[in-house]
């Protein structure tokens, strides 16, 4: 199906407002299907890439700076997503000893037995979302989107 006939629309679309329009339906198809993907765990996406940047410290605490830098959606929520992630019990809050000022947060072994499980799934939605593509084609495709 094409863009045309997904808004239902009868004439031919100019080029660039299409390919707009492209985007903006794939984004919601892509952020529907990993909101559905992650709703189960009742973890949203925003809190699901805090988690993951806090894994990727390696046991070395971050600062709500290095989350928000390392966020994949740049937002101004961040503490907010981590007071409830540590209300669930995925990630804890302390101060600094050599630094009171400096909050620092790490993802507790919870967290990481959490994100072992949303791996398994995140996984099966990339795969059900790109399952239509080849390598090939999954590399020209991220070339193409480099150029943004």
């Amino acid at each position: 199906m094409n863009v045309e006939e997904i808004i239902k629309t009868e004439k031919k679309l100019p080029l660039k407002m299409r390919t707009m329009i492209h985007f903006a339906l794939v984004s919601n198809k892509i952020v529907e299907q990993f909101a559905a993907a992650l709703k189960p765990f009742e973890i949203s996406q925003q809190q699901f890439n805090v988690m993951r940047i806090l894994r990727g410290q390696k046991g070395k605490p971050a600062n709500l700076s290095t989350i928000n830098e390392r966020m994949v959606t740049k937002m101004s929520n961040t503490t907010r997503l981590v007071d409830k992630l540590i209300t669930k019990g995925y990630v804890d809050r302390s101060v600094c000893p050599s630094n009171r000022r400096k909050v620092e947060i790490l993802i507790t072994d919870e967290g990481k037995k959490v994100l072992e499980k949303l791996d398994v799934v995140i996984k099966e939605t990339e795969n059900k979302i790109l399952k239509d593509f080849t390598n090939k084609e999954l590399e020209e495709l991220n070339i193409l989107l480099d150029k943004f």
